[in-house]
This record gives C-alpha cells, sequence and structure tokens, in this order.
C-alpha cells in the first residue's frame, strides 16, 4: 500500500481508510497533503484490491479545518490560477472516481476541508461537525470547486448565503439542506455506518457503480446527461456483470460480480 507524509492509510476487505494526519493544525490542507491526496486518488483508481474509499481527518476536533493561511498568504494572481486549479484537478479525480468515496466528516470541515467533503460522492457527519465556506474572511473566495458544488448541493439562494456571510452551520442544518447523508452521535457510529454503506455499494457490480458515477456528474456537465445515461446503459448489456446478475435473479441467487 502507498506511503504518504501526511495521509494514514489502511486496507481492510476492499475498503482503504484515508485519514489526513495534520491534527497540531487541524488537519489543513497545504500544498503537500494536495500532493498527498492526488497520489491516493492514483492508488485508489489504479489498485484493483481498493473496492471503495473513506476519507476523514486524524482527531477529534476537525476533518480539515481549511487550506493552510500560511501558504495562501503569498500568493499573487500567477500562482493563485495555478494553486486553485491543481487544487480542482485532483478533487475532480475524487468526483469522478468510479469506486464509491465516502467522506466520515469529524469536527470542523471549513474552506478547503468543505471542498473536500463536497468532491465525495456522500458524506456522513458526527454531530458536533461544522461546514461553512469562510473565504470571503480572508478577503477570497473558495478555490477548490466549492462554488461550484455547494451550489449543486444546496442550491443558488442558500450558497449565495453561505459564502457572502462566511457563516458555519451545525450537522443538522447540513443534513437539512442536502449537505450531508446522515448525521450520527460518536465517531464510532460514524465509521461503523461509513463501512456499512460503502460495503452495500462495492457488493454491487463495479462498472455499473463507475457508471452511476458518470451519469450523475454529467447532469452538472455540459454534456447531455441523458444521452450519457442512454450510452452507459448500453455499455453495462456488454459486460460479463449484467450477464451474472440477470442470471442470478432468475435463478433466484445472490450474484458474484468481477467487475467485468
Amino acid at each position: 500500500m502507498i506511503s504518504l507524509e501526511n495521509i494514514k492509510t489502511n486496507l481492510d476487505n476492499g475498503v482503504l481508510t484515508a485519514t489526513i494526519n495534520r491534527p497540531q493544525s487541524l488537519n489543513a490542507l497545504n500544498i503537500q497533503t494536495i500532493e498527498d491526496i492526488r497520489q491516493l486518488m492514483t492508488e485508489v483508481y489504479d489498485n484493483p484490491e481498493v473496492k471503495g474509499l473513506i476519507l476523514t481527518g486524524e482527531g477529534e476536533k476537525a476533518f480539515v479545518a481549511g487550506a493552510d493561511i500560511t501558504e495562501i498568504a503569498t500568493l499573487n494572481e500567477m500562482n493563485a490560477r495555478k494553486f486553485a486549479e491543481k487544487g480542482q484537478e485532483v478533487f475532480s479525480s475524487i468526483e469522478n472516481c468510479p469506486k464509491p468515496v465516502i467522506a466520515a466528516v469529524n469536527g470542523f470541515a471549513l474552506g478547503g476541508g468543505c471542498e473536500l467533503a463536497m468532491a465525495c460522492h456522500i458524506r456522513i457527519a458526527t454531530s458536533n461537525a461544522k461546514f461553512g465556506q469562510p473565504e470571503v474572511n480572508l478577503g477570497v473566495i473558495p478555490g477548490y470547486g466549492g462554488t461550484q458544488r455547494l451550489t449543486q448541493l444546496v442550491g443558488k439562494g442558500k450558497a449565495f448565503e453561505l459564502m457572502m456571510t462566511g457563516d458555519m452551520i451545525s450537522a443538522d442544518e447540513a443534513l437539512s439542506l442536502g449537505l450531508v447523508n446522515h448525521v450520527v452521535q460518536t465517531r464510532e457510529e460514524l465509521h461503523e455506518l461509513c463501512n456499512k454503506i460503502i460495503g452495500k455499494i462495492i457488493a454491487k457490480a463495479p462498472l455499473a457503480i463507475g457508471m452511476v458515477v458518470n451519469c450523475i456528474n454529467a447532469y452538472f456537465s455540459n454534456e447531455d446527461g441523458y444521452q450519457t445515461e442512454a450510452n452507459d446503459f448500453a455499455h453495462c448489456t456488454t459486460t460479463n456483470d449484467f450477464k451474472e446478475g440477470t442470471t442470478a435473479f432468475l435463478e433466484k441467487r445472490k450474484p458474484t460480480f468481477k467487475g467485468e
């Protein structure tokens, strides 16, 4: 398994748990951590032993409390654009991953941390979690896709409010807005539910799961989502998993999918 500077990894029964490990800075995203996430996602894409990813933060206080302000403070127009584009590229690799990615949000998910959580397919939070895009307090805006994904998840009006005020919201409000899927009370319950959901997903046909990701993301792109759906539906019928799934249903048995 890959070794990373700021992320701890553990692979168990096909589920890779990756823990951002900078608790002294509330797991803030510095340049090295963004690079670690890039390498992590390469491993997730390329390693056939990895069936799904759970992404979380070390400690009790934060998932990721934001970007590293000491690095942001040194940016100018030229390198700021590259800074944002690299982060967007890395986070897009999460959003477009054909394997399920769940954010286990323990504590603060602010700024880049909220953007990281939103790039994941599913978000599950502890009751003490806090979400927000407070970048206007620093005289900037979200740069890792936050203006786009927050709007997609909570709607235009609420996105305007949250990004213009920089206000934090509770886990329960995030749940009511559709920003998170579930809220649990403890960190133990958080990891239990994440593993339960991802276990259910990776038991399904892997190629079909990847095509679900592709089609849902097509809704928010410039492509014709309906045509993407029709194309991917047709492609599913060429797979051995399709033959196995339909045969197993007709034979009244549990299917065994191989991602072929």
